[in-house]
């Protein structure tokens, strides 16, 4: 174990020694709880000690680890794949909200509200960072997110966005959504009735075309509209304790300007991400593979570390992975080849799904990467729950 002493308290007191703020980040600060501004002041100084992992879902189900029906999970509490193989959770757990705002008790991944709000609360407790995605239906058609076989939503005369965006024909039904959505991340709190601070990433991957919200399916103008909606009806709802977070896909490449294409404005973000993950075409080898990832990456993390210096945020990768983790040396010959060069906060890889043969991005036992795995745990500079929480 790393003994990297940095608690959110401790963190919130050291900015609070810094100059002063100007207009803007006072601003900011004042739309924001004690304890959100504690969460942010601890993902600016995260990198100066290594950086976070995180893992999606990481509580609520594992590769082994689930049974029954998906819509009648039996589960244990505190159980992770992570934990089963280091000892340790992530430093960071990732949730999804989808299907939050059809008003149904279970998520799009068939996981109760109540379960991922108590386990919200739970990594809260243990001292970890919460983040929440949405990956919310489409409000014209009534598909999922995923809109490349939507036939209903490709052939409309008027786009998804647009329909939901103020004059458009869902607009008064997507704001029942976005209070829904309020309702929901206003009632994750302690038993005393402390809301808990939350990374949330609305709108992500927004650069590349499958999901509704994409960048071929509404114009620049129409996403940051959105994007001001949203914040909009989450900040009059007293979301308070919400930290928000941009995170266009690989797409952007190296370019700032297609980066910041569709950018909200500094107000209105808090830390700038990327969902970056490594894939094989037909034929290509892992060696190229892994190749094709780092260098890819680096040049990402290089322009976003620019530009999060420009705009005075933090960074991360606030998606990562590699589906079936096949390389065994992925931990650190690639994943923290990568990371260790560039001043990020954390990088969260995506879920372990039950019984699935290939779709996992965190090992369990078991796992050919496990050894790996192991070692990558014990790099100074890979920070987990125990190395971010003062004992």
């Amino acid at each position: 174990m790393k003994f990297i002493q940095f608690t959110l308290f401790t963190v919130f007191a050291l900015m609070n020694m810094t100059s002063c703020l100007d207009s803007e980040k006072t601003a900011a600060l004042n739309r924001r709880s004690l304890r959100a501004d504690s969460l942010l002041a601890h993902l600016r100084f995260s990198s100066s000690n290594g950086y976070m992992f995180g893992h999606h879902d990481a509580t609520l189900y594992g590769r082994e680890r689930v049974n029954g029906e998906e819509r009648s999970w039996t589960f244990t509490e505190g159980r992770c794949d992570v934990k089963d193989v280091c000892g340790d959770y992530p430093a960071i757990i990732s949730f999804d909200l989808g299907h939050i705002e059809i008003g149904d008790s279970l998520s799009l991944d068939f996981v109760p509200f109540d379960m991922i709000r108590k386990e919200m609360v739970a990594h809260y407790r243990r001292g970890g960072i919460v983040t929440a995605s949405w990956h919310l239906n489409n409000p014209l058609s009534g598909g999922s997110s995923w809109i490349e076989n939507d036939t209903v939503a490709l052939s409309s005369k008027e786009s998804t966005v647009a329909s939901i965006l103020e004059g458009g024909s869902n607009h008064n039904k997507f704001q029942v959504w976005l209070s829904r959505l309020a309702d929901f991340l206003n009632s994750v709190k302690t038993e005393d009735g402390e809301k808990i601070p939350i990374l949330f990433r609305p709108w992500h991957e927004h650069t590349g075309n499958w999901f509704w919200w994409g960048a071929s399916h509404c114009t620049p103008e129409q996403y940051v509209d959105l994007w001001k909606m949203t914040r909009k009806a989450l900040d009059q709802s007293g979301a308070d304790h919400l930290i928000y977070a941009y995170s266009p896909g690989m797409e952007c490449g190296g370019d700032s300007a297609i980066y910041l294409e569709r950018y909200p404005g500094n107000d209105l973000v808090d830390l700038l991400g990327v969902d970056a993950y490594e894939y094989l075409d037909e034929g290509m080898s892992l060696e190229d593979g892994n190749a094709r990832y780092a260098e890819n990456l680096n040049t990402i993390l290089s322009m976003l570390t620019a530009v999060g210096q420009k705009h005075d945020k933090p960074v991360a990768v606030t998606e990562m992975g590699f589906e079936g983790i096949p390389y065994e040396r992925w931990w650190t010959e690639v994943a923290d080849s990568i990371l260790s060069k560039h001043p990020v906060a954390y990088g969260l890889v995506w879920r372990n799904v039950k019984g699935d043969v290939t779709h996992h991005y965190a090992p369990y036992p078991g796992h050919s990467s496990v050894p790996d795995f192991i070692e990558f745990y014990n790099l100074e500079r890979t920070l987990f729950l125990k190395d971010i929480c003062k004992k």
